[in-house]
């Protein structure tokens, strides 16, 4: 269950647009520094303290993580993250929202003692379980998959990230996940959720959003520097609480203005 304590950031920021970050990020990328794997295992420790913090969850077992996992990169943090987790014998799901997959992420995910959540599919893949929630909003099971994000101690949205443009709207399946678990925080039956960068469908530079299919995150988890629109506009309050982690792009950054200082 969320805890109104983690939501909210006071601690003075700046914030950078998407391109600064893109920028900062390519010379590291071109001489193959793992970006990716660091962000991932950054995630995975914050999102292991969170499971191991009474204030988010009973302590009783190794808690369970539903990973949302879209088709970008975000999806492979996420992913590999999961990986990690399951390492450390944390339950882990994941349930596909995209039209594809980060496969080394899907892969090590998996090998590490993941389940991916399958049923129905109208493609006939059988890979991804995201036609489950196709159905969702008109069948018994929108039942299903709310009783899958309740019994998860944690989320994870991993659906879209700083390269998905500005203020995406999420279409389906993801958008249907999104409605169920937004259902479960009416209820007050809402996992406590982590944003993989951004809360997904935020603009990064501005913080506005397409439409209020967006998940409220307890805690967002940025990489390499905290994103202008988490700082501003509706973005502000769906980021709950910032966590950035060091990738090795800090200098690059401070070198540039930010779009926002707070």
């Amino acid at each position: 269950m969320a805890s109104p304590g983690y939501r909210g950031s006071v601690v003075p920021m700046d914030g950078y647009g998407g391109d600064q970050v893109r920028a900062a990020e390519r010379p590291h990328l071109e001489a193959g520094e793992p970006l990716m794997q660091r962000a991932a295992d950054g995630l995975a420790r914050i999102v292991g303290e969170l499971l191991d913090d009474p204030a988010v969850r009973p302590p009783d077992g190794p808690g369970s993580v539903l990973l949302l996992v879209g088709s970008g990169d975000n999806g492979g943090d996420a992913l590999f993250a999961g990986a990690r987790l399951a390492s450390d014998g944390r339950h882990v799901a994941v349930l596909r929202v995209g039209s594809r997959v980060h496969e080394a992420g899907l892969a090590a995910a998996l090998d590490a003692g993941a389940s991916l959540l399958d049923g129905p599919s109208d493609t006939g893949t059988g890979t991804g379980g995201a036609a489950d929630i196709l159905r969702a909003a008109v069948t018994p099971d929108a039942d299903r998959l709310a009783a899958v994000a309740a019994e998860a101690d944690l989320v994870l949205d991993g659906i879209l990230g700083i390269g998905a443009g500005s203020g995406t709207p999420l279409r389906s399946p993801a958008r249907q996940v999104v409605d169920a678990i937004r259902e479960l925080a009416r209820d007050q039956r809402a996992p406590f959720v982590v944003a993989v960068d951004v809360p997904s469908g935020i603009d990064v530079d501005t913080g506005a959003v397409a439409d209020d299919h967006v998940l409220h995150a307890d805690v967002t988890v940025t990489f390499g520097g905290v994103k202008a629109g988490l700082l501003t506009g509706p973005g502000a309050t769906l980021a709950g609480r910032i966590e950035l982690v060091d990738v090795g792009i800090g200098a690059d950054l401070a070198a540039l203005e930010p779009l926002i200082r707070t």
